[in-house]
């Protein structure tokens, strides 16, 4: 499996390249614009949820190719059928919230239809939300959340554009979390995704999500794909721990990877005020990187930490 994910990522890597420079000349494809920072529905009250715990989930869908070489290979019925594979699993999960990545709209390269939509309504998930952060006449993709409960204060984010490689971002929601007995508390929820190719454009996406997290003072979740495992030379994960304070689920752990090579590319990311009750990386082949599942609790001490 993990030589099929190498084999996967030079080749994607090889089409991706292609696709930007072809789209360069402007003829064949009109690229979006960067997507200023938009926020959605902030003056609605954010939904409560009444749980103990918080059951989180992040995946990388991968255009919904599995682990095919690439999604322009594969007709729209495998792509559908792959995406309900997911909806499956993530049903079987019963999170309530789950971070996208590499999520779909209607796109000619991966089946012409929404992806997250299929996925919402298959996996039982009322409320969802997408920012496209990269675009063309052939594509339409980005990042999303999909929720139990509606969220408030939606902010859907494009970085700084890092040519040849397509825009990434981010997708921001709020929910109000009624833990326990204490006061409800406002919770950030992000899906996040970062350059594959350079370090310095990975930093510099890490540092503008930094920027936004600032000052918030709300207990926050960070999901998503970050391209950069715990290692000595690559400090973007860590960096961004540091810098906003969170935490995670045994860094320099061995047996989380996500991708080949035995690389942990997808995280979670936590306030200090909360704390993982169970993690684990799913064995299912849903796309080239493995799912993650998380539950999460407010810690005693702390469940008076931005509460309304």
């Amino acid at each position: 499996m993990n030589n099929n994910r190498s084999i996967q990522r030079h080749g994607f890597r090889t089409i991706l390249f292609l696709v930007a420079a072809f789209c360069g000349t402007q003829t064949a494809c009109t690229s979006t614009p960067p997507e200023k920072e938009r926020s959605f529905q902030p003056d609605i009250s954010p939904a409560i949820i009444n749980t103990p715990t918080l059951k989180v989930v992040t995946l990388n869908l991968a255009h919904g190719r599995k682990d095919g070489i690439n999604q322009l290979f594969k007709s729209a019925g495998t792509i559908r059928q792959n995406l309900e594979e997911i909806a499956i699993i993530l049903d079987k999960h019963g999170a309530d919230i789950v971070a996208l990545q590499e999520a779909d709209a209607p796109s000619f390269w991966s089946g012409s239809f929404d992806h997250v939509t299929l996925l919402a309504e298959q996996a039982g998930y009322p409320f969802s939300e997408s920012s496209n952060q990269a675009g063309s006449r052939f594509f339409s993709y980005g990042t999303a959340l999909l929720s139990k409960v509606a969220l408030s204060g939606v902010v859907h984010h494009t970085f700084r554009p890092s040519p040849p490689t397509m825009n990434k971002g981010y997708t921001l929601g709020q929910l109000v979390w009624q833990a326990g007995k204490g006061e409800p508390v406002l919770v950030d929820i992000v899906s996040v995704h970062l350059d594959f190719s350079r370090k310095r454009v990975r930093e510099q996406q890490s540092a503008e999500l930094s920027e936004t997290l600032a000052g918030r003072g709300n207990p926050i979740i960070i999901m998503g794909d970050f391209n950069s495992d715990w290692t000595a030379d690559e400090q973007v994960v860590r960096a961004l721990a540091e810098r906003a304070d969170l935490h995670v689920y045994r860094p320099e752990a061995v047996d989380l990877a996500t991708y080949s090579n035995n690389k942990r590319y997808d995280w979670i990311l936590i306030s200090k005020q909360l704390e993982f009750v169970s993690f684990e990386v799913l064995p299912d082949i849903l796309s080239d990187h493995s799912a993650m599942v998380a539950e999460i609790r407010m810690q005693a001490s702390s469940e008076s930490a931005g509460a309304l």
